[in-house]
């Protein structure tokens, strides 16, 4: 297969994605309206639900078809940075004042959850990475504990929500006067399982640059692979602001990262028969991961510290340093790998 054909597959893939995520996000925000759950809850478990599919898609799909576990990781971590930058992205997208400023305290808990489960991460890169002694295992340990953590921070998430009082939006209900619970379930339903089928065909683009292009798996599965199963939330993201629901499109990133770390990275361990997934995956990852850590700590913080003004007419501090810390790990992914 020749590059311009990849190159053009990778184009299509990514256009099918940003289609029907623009369904996905506003069958949820029609869902989280029908039900009266609160979007930020609905935005962790519906919508980065859907819009992490593609990751989940294609690290499977790199283990078992093509045997490139590195290449999952990769688009699992690299997803991760992404979605923090879509963050700096919306705040400039968003001229109502600091869009963080215009979410609730869920979104702080979010971040911090998120900060464990990739710390998580880490230290089971630095196990596997000094010991062999749990080569013999057929998932690792580190990763089980991963899933156990992502249940809990759905419980509390819930629990939080719930305890909050989250209003059912009744004001945004005229905006879907003709749409349904039943018809917008469906809708999210079949909008994810094009994602899941986009997402198959990216693993095996991933693989064919990664051949064609001599680049490293960890680089393809960090940048290419991760910008292109990170479109969901991109598109998903904007098209909440749009809607005038910033946390729907906030818990949506945050939540994402949940995902990626407690639940794909688990159903990756599992796909990968022989060996624990930390025994398989490039070191390069680890600073991927705390990039990835950085980010998010800029982010809690940010929630944290309302009241605050953009120093600047176009851009808010924190903005600032998401994009440029995005710039400087994709720098450094390339010079290392």
């Amino acid at each position: 297969m020749t590059i311009t054909l990849l190159w053009l597959q990778l184009g299509g893939a990514a256009l099918i994605i940003l289609f029907a995520a623009n369904f996905l996000a506003k069958s949820t925000d029609v869902i989280a309206i029908r039900t009266g759950l609160g979007r930020s809850f609905i935005g962790v478990v519906l919508l980065a639900t859907a819009t992490s599919m593609p990751e989940l898609g294609m690290g499977v799909s790199s283990i078992m078809l093509f045997d490139a576990p590195d290449l999952a990781a990769g688009d699992a971590f690299g997803s991760n940075v992404f979605n923090l930058l879509i963050i700096g992205l919306l705040d400039l997208f968003w001229r109502n004042g600091p869009i963080l400023n215009r979410v609730s305290t869920t979104s702080v808990a979010l971040g911090a959850l998120g900060i464990m489960l990739i710390s998580i991460a880490v230290i089971g890169m630095f196990i596997h990475g000094a010991t062999d002694s749990l080569s013999s295992l057929a998932i690792s340990p580190v990763t089980v504990i991963m899933f156990l953590v992502f249940l809990g921070a759905m419980y509390m998430i819930y629990a939080i929500e719930k305890k909050q009082d989250s209003p059912k939006d009744d004001n945004d209900a005229p905006l879907y006067v003709g749409d349904s619970l039943p018809k917008s379930i469906a809708i999210y339903v079949t909008s994810a399982i094009v994602v899941i089928g986009a997402a198959v065909w990216l693993a095996n683009i991933g693989d064919g640059l990664t051949h064609i292009m001599g680049w490293d798996a960890s680089f393809v599965g960090t940048q290419f692979l991760a910008f292109s199963t990170s479109l969901p939330e991109l598109a998903a993201s904007f098209a909440a602001i749009r809607l005038n629901a910033p946390e729907l499109a906030i818990s949506n990133v945050l939540g994402s990262n949940l995902f990626n770390m407690g639940f794909i990275l688990f159903i990756d361990d599992i796909a990968l028969i022989h060996q624990p997934l930390w025994e398989a995956v490039s070191p390069i990852h680890i600073m991927t991961a705390l990039f990835a850590i950085l980010m998010t700590a800029v982010v809690t913080v940010a929630l944290i510290t309302h009241g605050r003004n953009r120093p600047h007419s176009f851009i808010t501090i924190e903005a600032s340093v998401l994009i440029g810390l995005y710039i400087i790990s994709s720098l450094l992914v390339f010079n290392l790998g």
